[in-house]
């Protein structure tokens, strides 16, 4: 692929930096940094494009916190919104479509147009319409975003662009944390995508996987024959030690999905049957009891609860778990239209 230059004025253009801001601040409105920016984004977009200009731009120190999801505790890094947010934003807006076209079909994870839903369609697909689909092989990184390659990083980006200014920026964001790069950044999830693109296209083109599905480092891949999921296990982990300096956790497996089900981008996959997976289930229930229980005391909804059940709302219409809408979520409805009529409406007005 020929590689492209001439991208970083297009990024420093104060048109660029203006969408950035407006991309940057969705649902962050009422953030004290955002209505700051809000308040003479002239001024402070203009110190932003002066920085970059200059070559004086330099990562802020980074927020660093633990968050527990059902399955496991991560370590979260945040940067402010200005002007670490803006700037990486305004990166995206010009590189995105290049990284996009390097990246196979079936990769989904922060890919406009792509994502969870396109990935639950495509592997639903794949087992209830496919013969040759009878076996799965699915793994996942150990320690992903930490166990990125700076140098390795860095090199990929380099076989895309040829704008020395360009890689000058990238590389001051990916050296700014160690080790790996930080989950929490924009620029961190597509560089989480490009590093494992080359393990794709191997996967696709050479070894002639007909059904390889990723979401950024959970991988699943369909077979009609056990025995070359096995060898294609033991060709995977090599190459992945050997050229991207990688490890495969040690609960990889190989099963018959007709029986055995397949849980990937949260979901059970059955034969003929989807559903939510059970850690996810389990504290839906919780959730939304706590959040009952705190509402029917008189404490009404926070902003933050208002979006959980947004959230678990959207995870259970694509799913067969209809009753947990009728037993967990439809009781939360009345205090959910009072909050957007109360709190959502007036924030909107106000932004």
């Amino acid at each position: 692929m020929k590689r492209v230059g001439n991208l970083y004025q297009k990024i420093c253009s104060m048109e660029n930096l203006r969408l950035a801001h407006r991309n940057a601040r969705r649902g962050k409105g009422w953030y004290k940094e955002v209505m700051m920016v809000d308040a003479n984004p002239e001024y402070y977009l203009g110190l932003l494009r002066q920085s970059l200009l200059n070559y004086t731009y330099s990562t802020s120190a980074y927020i660093i916190f633990p968050k527990r999801d059902s399955r496991k505790l991560r370590i979260l890094y945040k940067l402010p919104y200005f002007p670490d947010r803006i700037c990486q934003w305004a990166i995206m807006q010009v590189i995105e479509p290049y990284l996009t076209r390097t990246l196979v079909r079936t990769t989904y994870s922060a890919i406009p147009g792509r994502g969870p839903h396109l990935a639950w369609a495509d592997v639903n697909n794949a087992l209830y319409h496919k013969a040759d689909t009878q076996y799965c092989l699915k793994f996942d990184i150990r320690q992903y975003y930490p166990s990125i390659q700076h140098d390795i990083l860095k090199e990929q980006y380099r076989r895309l662009f040829k704008d020395p200014d360009l890689l000058w920026l990238l590389d001051e964001i990916i050296d700014s944390s160690h080790p790996g790069v930080p989950i929490g950044n924009y620029l961190s999830q597509w560089g989480g995508n490009l590093y494992l693109s080359p393990f794709d296209h191997w996967c696709k083109e050479v070894q002639g996987c007909h059904y390889y599905f990723r979401y950024m480092d959970d991988i699943v891949i369909f077979d009609e024959s056990k025995d070359r999921l096995h060898a294609l296990d033991r060709d995977s982990r090599e190459y992945l030690a050997r050229n991207l300096k990688l490890r495969v956790k040690p609960d990889r497996q190989v099963f018959p999905t007709r029986t055995r089900g397949l849980d990937f981008v949260g979901y059970r996959f059955f034969d003929g049957r989807i559903l939510l997976r059970k850690s996810t289930a389990l504290q839906l229930k919780r959730t939304m009891t706590d959040i009952l229980g705190r509402c029917r005391a008189g404490m009404g909804l926070t902003y933050s609860e208002y979006c959980s059940i947004n959230s678990y709302r959207g995870w259970i219409k694509w799913c067969d778990n209809g009753d947990l809408i009728a037993q967990y979520i439809a009781p939360l409805e009345p205090y959910m239209n009072e909050y957007y009529h109360t709190e959502i409406k007036h924030a909107a007005a106000t932004c």
